[in-house]
């Protein structure tokens, strides 16, 4: 009998066992239905189990079995396959559905390349709302940051496919890179996003790929102080709520008898301003930080009656909510997206109408961005609503202290970002990245070939084709000639391209906006984008891929002869070049005349005898520039000064 009974429970012990082993199989993130795996390359499929579990994975007629290690990790791989799908795998009991064999591509950055879909819709509404293509997949890494060590996965997320609906969620460049690939290739292609705005470059690369930099490493050293991270975190945000409390306490706009948004507030001695005149955001030169009220009333058509209307407010520094007839319409957190409110049928009304902006500035200059929409619109038509406006100070404060964002130290993103990653295959990596480099635009060569390095050592992908988006033209340009971050950051990306095997770079010089650092023109760069992977990638040699590229320069007498790339240098003829400045051994630069000689361009000025080197493009937003070849493709700005 007691023979029996450890019969019994032995073989209870190994169901409840096999069960659990079956139970604890678990897969990566990205191994999903939905997912694309590269083609024509092996396939690794890895995760976790109980140890000593076996594991067989099946792929149509392929199928590999293997045991979990001692520490439950356990891999196989799969034979290359061709472009293909969709089609079904199993992993034991695991079922994944919908996969596809295709081109994998990373993409990763800052918030141009995070920028999604639904941003731009003022601009190519029509086209995204007609489209889908089951060919094409997404995803998006959920942010986060880790510097204790690599970890083996990433957050939770899922694969999506293009669809009208789901297209919104996508980065803007990506989708628009994605369909201009795929109508070249007729491939499954696959996306993944691991992207963060604002984020340095130095968040993104390993702890080995920094060691040229030790006060990176370093400052990565600090925070692997758990104990430091949540104190400064903890410091951070009471310190920002307690601004806020005081804030609201003391902005007299919410206190009074009738809140200042209310239809029926008397604003009769407010301050009468314009809503792009800046003399109410500042006192003794100094910007005036805390609460602004602002308040206009209009009338509307007899067509707006009953119907629903759209209020834009272009852009706003730093918070704001709004409010119609005294009824909140919206309120955006930061300065960056557009101001777009809904105004419910219901509200307008005939009449005096009212809008009133409260308005939060934490710190810099506030102001209501120009050069962007300010109108109320309604089928086609639209009231202004620049002019005359009243304003009243709410509240004023000091600024709010500023906060250590610890997702932009060191090292940080790679680890918990790019190292899940390490162990799929890609066609190539897509970087979008700068903006928060350039007042340290010095080290940003050596970081950025450092980077490459450093991936395509740990991807074990020596050759891993990298293509580098520019900064495109932003901020205010200038009259003279100027010394320039952003276009010292340009030329570092320049150079990075010309000088590491395997890179091209996407020149958006004229894609940008001077207000606004994250331009829509994303159809413009997806296309230049794909033009560049068609021929580093895809092997169209006879492609014009890329305009005029500055090769070397020679001086002979007054004058500066510059020469381009072979088969970019087909220039095209233009009546006065223009964007060019010369300085002698002074470094003073001043405009210079510039004139085309075949496949050459000569570049002088009278006053300077003996030049000594020429810029091109050199400014923040380098206006009137015209250089390009017979592609239209734009000349990438450059100095002769490499």
């Amino acid at each position: 009998m007691k023979v029996f009974s450890k019969v019994c429970l032995i073989v209870v012990l190994t169901f409840c066992f096999a069960q659990l082993g079956e139970a604890n199989v678990k897969l990566p993130v990205l191994f999903a239905d939905g997912m694309v795996l590269q083609r024509e390359k092996p396939i690794s499929i890895w995760g976790t189990a109980t140890p000593g579990e076996e594991v067989t994975v099946q792929l149509l007629k392929d199928q590999v079995e293997t045991h979990a290690d001692v520490y439950g990790n356990w891999q196989v791989e799969l034979p290359s396959m061709k472009a293909g799908g969709p089609y079904r795998m199993t992993i034991n009991e695991i079922q994944l559905k919908d996969i596809l064999i295709g081109d994998v591509w990373l993409c990763s950055g800052q918030s141009n390349m995070e920028l999604p879909v639904s941003r731009v819709m003022d601009k190519y509404r029509a086209e995204v709302e007609a489209d889908s293509n089951p060919m094409i997949r997404y995803i998006k890494t959920s942010m986060d940051y880790n510097f204790q060590g690599p970890q083996t996965d990433i957050k939770a997320v899922s694969w999506i496919s293009l669809t009208p609906e789901k297209a919104l969620s996508f980065s803007a460049l990506a989708y628009f890179f994605a369909k201009d690939l795929y109508s070249k290739i007729k491939v499954p292609i696959g996306i993944i996003n691991s992207s963060v705005g604002g984020s340095p470059i130095e968040a993104w690369i390993s702890k080995e790929g920094l060691k040229s930099f030790p006060v990176y490493l370093n400052d990565k050293s600090l925070c692997e102080s758990d104990k430091y991270v949540s104190d400064v975190k903890k410091v951070g945000w009471e310190s920002q709520n307690l601004w806020n409390i005081v804030l609201y306490r003391s902005d007299k706009g919410l206190h009074g008898r009738l809140p200042w948004y209310s239809s029926e507030y008397d604003d009769s001695s407010w301050t009468n301003t314009k809503l792009l005149d800046l003399s109410w955001a500042a006192k003794y030169d100094s910007p005036i930080y805390g609460s602004h009220w602002f308040r206009k009333d209009f009338d509307v058509p007899q067509l707006f009656l009953g119907k629903e209307a759209i209020l834009r407010l272009g852009c706003i520094v730093d918070a704001d909510s709004v409010y119609v007839n005294g009824t909140f319409v919206g309120t955006t957190s930061y300065r960056y997206p557009p101001r777009i409110y809904y105004i419910p049928a219901h509200l307008l009304k005939a009449g005096k109408n009212n809008v009133t902006i409260h308005l939060i500035s934490y710190g810099g200059f506030p102001e209501f961005v120009k050069d962007k929409p300010y109108k109320i619109l309604c089928e086609g038509k639209e009231i202004s609503l620049l002019g005359e406006w009243k304003h009243r100070l709410g509240s004023q404060m000091p600024a709010m202290s500023p906060q250590i964002i610890f997702q932009y130290k060191p090292v940080g993103l790679y680890n918990a970002m790019i190292a899940p990653l390490l162990r799929c295959k890609f066609v190539g990596v897509i970087w979008y990245q700068g903006e928060s480099n350039t007042e340290r635009y010095n080290e940003y060569d050596t970081l950025l070939s450092d980077l490459i390095g450093d991936w395509r050592n740990k991807f074990k992908a020596p050759e891993l084709p990298f293509f580098i988006i520019q900064l495109p033209n932003f901020m205010q340009s200038h009259l003279q000639p100027v010394e320039s971050d952003w276009a010292q950051l340009r030329n570092r990306q320049f150079k990075v391209t010309r000088t590491v095997s395997n890179a091209a770079l996407i020149v958006t010089i004229d894609l940008g906006e001077w207000n606004d650092i994250h331009p829509l023109n994303k159809k413009a760069v997806g296309h230049r984008l794909s033009l560049q992977v068609q021929k580093l990638v895809y092997g169209d040699k006879k492609l014009v891929s890329e305009g005029p590229m500055y090769e070397s320069a020679t001086i002979e007498g007054n004058k500066v002869i510059i020469s381009f790339v072979s088969g970019t240098d087909n220039l095209q003829p233009v009546k006065e070049l223009k964007g060019f400045s010369i300085a002698g051994n002074n470094q003073v630069f001043k405009w210079a005349k510039a004139r085309m000689e075949g496949h050459k361009v000569i570049v002088w000025r009278e006053d300077i005898t003996h030049p000594v080197v020429v810029h091109y493009g050199w400014d923040d937003n380098p206006v009137g520039i015209n250089l390009s070849n017979e592609t239209g493709l734009p000349a990438s700005p450059f100095t002769t000064k490499y």
